[in-house]
């Protein structure tokens, strides 16, 4: 007699997993500073990062693990996890309930973002108030909040950021006329985000500081002249 036909395990349709029961995508840790101009590295605003949304997951399920892949890869606004979920397709109304629950347990806080933002950028870059500005503004933070946050760099801060930034320009420039330094040093700073006036100021002192540096050593090594 023939044996008798063994029966075969199914393997399980992969269609019925629970696309929600799977881990989401390793994303990237945080900490590339994002041109006056973002950071090099960084994502734009509201960039998504890699990997498929679950298929047929309901619009809150899918909003809730988009939005906190994008929060792992980076601190971000509310207006930037808005336009994610927006460019995936999410309903309206299940992304405002569920960036409202963020913001409720504090995964999104924009103030806290933009005094973050402000200090490193700030700090890092020496980018002055209006740089500040533009770049949260982008970002879809608040006009009150970004004040705020910019308010914390004060006028003494954003000299002293300009001076320090010119200071090393300044040491890639020897042997160009006055007037040029004085122009490349002003183009800089004001795409470093300072005013048109502190940003003359500033050029024309350290250059003229330098210049008088320059002819002092130029007669020093000159020694004594004979009678």
């Amino acid at each position: 007699m023939s044996a008798p036909a063994r029966s075969e395990v199914g393997a399980p349709d992969p269609a019925s997993a629970d696309p929600l029961s799977a881990d989401p995508p390793s994303a990237d840790p945080p900490g590339a500073d994002p041109p006056g101009a973002d950071p090099p590295g960084a994502d734009p605003p509201g960039a998504d990062p890699p990997g498929a949304d679950p298929p047929g997951a309901d619009p809150q399920s899918a909003a809730r693990l988009i939005a906190l892949r994008l929060l792992e890869s980076a601190p971000r606004t509310r207006v930037e996890l808005e336009r994610a979920l927006a460019r995936r397709g999410v309903p309206s109304d299940a992304a405002t309930a569920v960036l409202d629950r963020f913001t409720e347990v504090g995964l999104i806080d924009d103030e806290a973002f933009a005094q973050a933002w402000v200090t490193r950028r700030h700090n890092g870059r020496g980018l002055g108030r209006r740089a500040l500005s533009s770049e949260l503004t982008r970002r879809g933070v608040a006009a009150e909040t970004v004040a705020s946050a910019v308010a914390t760099v004060s006028a003494d801060d954003e000299e002293s950021a300009a001076r320090a930034l010119v200071a090393r320009r300044l040491r890639t420039m020897d042997g160009l006329p006055v007037q040029t330094q004085v122009r490349r040093l002003v183009g800089m700073l004001g795409r470093k985000g300072f005013s048109q006036a502190l940003a003359v100021r500033v050029a024309r002192e350290a250059v003229t500081a330098d210049d008088a540096v320059t002819a002092a050593d130029a007669g020093a090594g000159e020694g004594p002249r004979r009678c």
